[in-house]
């Protein structure tokens, strides 16, 4: 009954207007509203009317604005970022330890063989092209190089550049006048790709000669190892006992069995402390190298393999349990023949996820599957970026790059099975519209952890006691390995918390919003 009263009261206050026009509804709202514009304009005069309107014209568009201001700052979900500090006990971070080289040489010589002769040859050319290599050149195995080769670009004549071989006649029609020598120093070193029926190729510009044979060495080993099975990929890298000398953490001692070994192509054979995969965490009561992690490791240098190798030292990357050490992009190297001490201060992120951020509790709602997967490994966008790198390979090239985990059914890239997979590879990696696909597409965690670290280095061990030390790690190793240890294939670790105080950098939704808004003055 009181909705029935106040409707048909509504009806009579209608019923009793000046009009059913919309100038006479207008005219009646100006003489009736306590504003003062509308009014203004209806009984000044002339002069005052055009003032009037133009205030009240003003007015409205402000209020306009602000209206659209707060409707467009509540819909971008804005959020208040809240920084705390707090003191308790802490996991300690997992550690992955990795030898700069992948394999030891001793053990893939023979899988490498035609290459590091090819590689030697390559050098010879580069630096000594005016004398004669015939002797040499006739017993190399150029299976490899047929698919891609260096070449050097003669560029002394910037209007005609000449594209010179290394191994025969120039690949252009020109040629250099006769006598003529191009090395290193007058020429560019540039790695030719060509497609499968060699109709398409593109050349791939160096700017220092080292970084040319370098890249081209990888890439050739690459496709020699995505050949050979994963098992025995394992055992021609570096042992966990070979590797791992000396563990301690707090004061516990610890060993190479209670690190998780991992296979990583970049770095070969990898091992994981405190990963917490089937082990028990291990919490860290008190700040300080005492309540630390303390390991001495054996690079052995003396076997690394000579031309894909470069850095000489141990490759390592904290991280936290569960998560798959993505070591190439995210670790740090630890100099042979130094003491490396490790500070740790924890951040950990929390965003809020949709609306308010673009990011993602699991990865369950990002449109690419996670290759990762089979480490039983939470999310990552560098596994997500991984992942579709590795789905564009498939799709582009047919076929999966050697360093990414590679879905069910499908091959590994190699020269004798995908002849054109480097010129699609090398295409696709530099693709930026393959970046930006990957980039929009993946998301960030909207928990993660992240590990601010303090470095500082020390010769290890001092001269002084450089022999002692030196004797006694000699003498802990199996006598049946005859190894000599030096400063130049150990390196020692100290990895520990710099401090108790962690970080939570959290976002929640922004309450209080301020929006001015205008409004026209009315008649008490």
């Amino acid at each position: 009954m009181p909705v029935k009263k106040y409707l048909l009261k509504c009806l009579h206050r209608l019923q009793k207007g000046p009009g059913y026009t919309y100038k006479e509804l207008l005219v009646w709202y100006c003489n009736n509203t306590n504003t003062h514009g509308p009014k203004r304009i209806i009984c000044e005069g002339p002069k005052k009317k055009a003032m009037w309107f133009l205030l009240t014209l003003l007015f409205a568009c402000l209020v306009c604005w602000q209206w659209g201001v707060f409707i467009q700052t509540y819909l971008s979900w804005e959020v208040s970022v809240s920084l705390s500090m707090g003191f308790k006990t802490m996991n300690f971070p997992a550690v992955t330890v990795c030898n700069s080289s992948p394999f030891q040489y001793s053990k893939v010589k023979h899988l490498l063989k035609d290459l590091d002769e090819l590689m030697e040859a390559v050098l010879d050319k580069i630096l000594a092209p005016e004398l004669g290599h015939t002797n040499t050149t006739s017993t190399l195995n150029f299976t490899i190089w047929n698919h891609t080769p260096l070449v050097l670009i003669d560029e002394r004549n910037p209007d005609h550049p000449v594209v010179l071989e290394l191994f025969g006649d120039s690949y252009n029609n020109s040629s250099p006048s006769p006598g003529s020598t191009c090395n290193a120093q007058g020429c560019k070193v540039a790695m030719r790709l060509c497609s499968a029926n060699g109709t398409v190729c593109t050349f791939r510009n160096f700017t220092s000669a080292t970084q040319a044979v370098t890249e081209w060495y990888i890439l050739q080993a690459t496709n020699i190892f995505s050949q050979v099975l994963p098992e025995d990929l394992v055992g021609m890298g570096y042992a966990p006992d070979r590797i791992i000398l000396a563990c301690l953490f707090g004061t516990e001692p610890c060993s190479h069995r209670n690190f998780t070994p991992i296979f990583y192509p970049d770095y070969g054979n990898c091992y994981i402390f405190n990963w917490g995969m089937t082990e028990t965490v291990l919490p860290s009561a008190n700040p300080g190298t005492e309540f630390g992690l303390k390991l001495i490791l054996d690079i052995g240098q003396e076997d690394y393999v000579p031309f894909l190798a470069s850095t000489a030292g141990a490759r390592l990357m904290l991280h936290e349990q569960r998560t798959y050490p993505f070591i190439r992009e995210e670790g740090i190297y630890a100099m042979a023949g130094t003491e490396t001490s490790i500070g740790v201060l924890v951040d950990k992120l929390q965003r809020k996820g949709e609306p308010y951020s673009p990011c993602t509790m699991n990865g369950s709602d990002v449109a690419i599957q996670n290759l990762y997967s089979d480490y039983n490994t939470t999310y990552s966008i560098q596994a997500c970026l991984h992942s579709c790198f590795q789905d564009h390979m498939i799709h582009n090239c047919s076929c999966g790059h050697y360093l990414y985990p590679l879905p069910a059914g499908e091959k590994y890239c190699n020269s004798r099975d995908f002849p054109d997979w480097a010129y699609c590879y090398l295409s696709l990696q530099m693709s930026v519209a393959q970046r930006e696909t990957c980039l929009s597409m993946c998301k960030e965690s909207c928990n993660d952890t992240q590990y601010k670290m303090t470095i500082s280095m020390a010769d290890w061990p001092s001269e002084a006691s450089e022999d002692w030390i030196f004797h006694v790690l000699s003498q802990e190793r199996d006598q049946s390995a005859n190894i000599t240890l030096s400063r130049k294939g150990v390196v020692k670790l100290n990895i520990y918390f710099q401090e108790f105080n962690y970080r939570t950098i959290e976002e929640s939704p922004a309450n209080n919003v301020s929006v001015w808004v205008g409004v026209c003055l009315m008649d008490p």
